[in-house]
């Protein structure tokens, strides 16, 4: 039998159990957990250093470092976000809707564990431990095939957070990682359709192209964040500023930094110098229209291309665009755009109400920063990704989106004539 087959069915006993237990073994799970983490801390930072070091010997992008780093402020965080999740309420039981029919039967609709789930992703050890968080909370079994750049750094964290959820009487086998780094194992972890019940994958474009399209198990797919920002007309020009730089800046390397930024024509020759003079005092690469290019703002500029305007760049690199207006500001958003978050800053309300309806994006926000489209910042507590779908979830996915439903009806008798 294969490791990932074994895995499997080991999981989907998990799941049976997890499916029994309550709401008070499961949140006591999670708090052993997050203390774990920190208690660990020296052996999870010892495994990162190795993914660090051998990363940094392939010539890895700075950005995929960034997201491969643990410290102990990243892992103090990790370790917050699970007790944060311990503390909010369990969904799993909650009602959804419920009425008595005309015959008498009196219908529930609730939520359940989807069961086993599987998430395939690549250098991002922190979705070690949100994912098993959110599934040992939801009373899912999780198997984790993590990316090779990150590979001592999941198994140890898998590991640690196993041994937890054990001490508390879980089964060990609710959180597992699979060992092999062979591309066969996301291959068969794919295939097999009546043992995981659902797929998520978290990476780049490639990655989630090959499960979606591979898949035989059904897969929430998340999306990459080739996010905008879009300064209107009537903008108020230092909160442009700030909300471009913050989306830009703070943290790059991430699904929702902002990639691209639009500016009316009516004001790009006020409004955009400032900006574009920050973005390069924070070391950031423009890829510019002629407008842009012709204001002369910064040194570091060049020509964006046709493929600029559709690039996901997780660094700091910013495509930069002038638009006739919020005509073409949608539509230019609504054909490069990812789904995934959208900004417009503007002080004209009508305006504001246009680009919310138009825009189709799990996120869209008015005058704030596309950094805030995460489960913690929305209240979820820790996300298991960010669907840039339609079907079943979409944005954050927090805990909601990790249950089913099914229907309970209580009858005294009836039969259908």
């Amino acid at each position: 039998m294969s490791e990932v087959l074994h895995l499997a069915e080991q999981a989907r006993e998990a799941a049976r159990f997890l499916s029994i237990t309550s709401t008070d073994q499961r949140n006591r799970a999670l708090l052993v957990m997050s203390h774990a983490l920190l208690a660990k801390q020296d052996e999870i930072l010892s495994a990162n250093g190795a993914d660090l070091e051998a990363a940094r010997a392939k010539g890895t992008p700075e950005g995929l470092i960034d997201r491969l780093e643990l410290n102990p402020a990243r892992l103090k965080s990790m370790a917050e976000a699970l007790r944060a999740l311990s503390l909010l309420p369990d969904p799993i039981g909650e009602v959804v809707e419920g009425y008595t029919l005309a015959n008498g039967i009196e219908l529930r609709q609730i939520r359940v564990p989807l069961g086993v789930v599987g998430i395939i992703y690549e250098a991002r050890p922190n979705v070690t431990a949100d994912a098993a968080g959110l599934c040992v909370k939801t009373g899912n079994a999780v198997i984790l095939r993590g990316g090779s750049l990150a590979h001592n750094s999941n198994l140890a964290l898998a590991r640690v957070l196993a041994t937890a959820a054990e001490s508390t009487g879980l089964p060990r086998t609710c959180v597992q990682a699979i060992e092999t780094t062979d591309h066969s194992a996301a291959e068969e972890l794919m295939g097999l359709h009546g043992y995981v019940d659902v797929l998520i994958p978290r990476g780049g474009a490639g990655l989630i192209k090959s499960v979606v399209e591979n898949s035989k198990v059904p897969v929430i797919e998340t999306g990459i964040g080739n996010c905008h920002v879009y300064v209107h007309a009537m903008a108020d020009a230092e909160m442009a500023r700030r909300i471009v730089v913050n989306a830009k800046c703070q943290r790059p390397s991430v699904c929702n930094a902002a990639e691209s930024l639009l500016v009316d024509e009516s004001v790009y020759e006020t409004v955009l110098p400032p900006i574009l003079k920050e973005l390069e005092e924070n070391g950031v690469t423009i890829y510019a229209d002629e407008k842009t290019r012709g204001l002369g703002a910064i040194m570091r500029i060049e020509a964006a291309t046709e493929e600029d305007w559709g690039t996901e760049y997780h660094e700091l690199k910013m495509s930069v665009k002038v638009v006739s207006g919020l005509d073409e500001a949608i539509r230019h958003i609504n054909t490069y755009g990812t789904k995934h978050s959208e900004s417009i800053v503007t002080a004209d309300y009508p305006a504001a109400r246009r680009f919310l309806h138009e825009v189709d994006a799990a996120a869209v926000y008015v005058n704030a920063s596309t950094r805030f489209t995460d489960g913690g910042e929305f209240g979820l507590g820790a996300e298991i990704g960010i669907s840039t779908q339609k079907l079943h979830a979409r944005g954050p996915m927090g805990l909601s989106a990790l249950t089913s439903t099914k229907f309970i009806l209580m009858g005294d008798g009836q039969i259908r004539e």
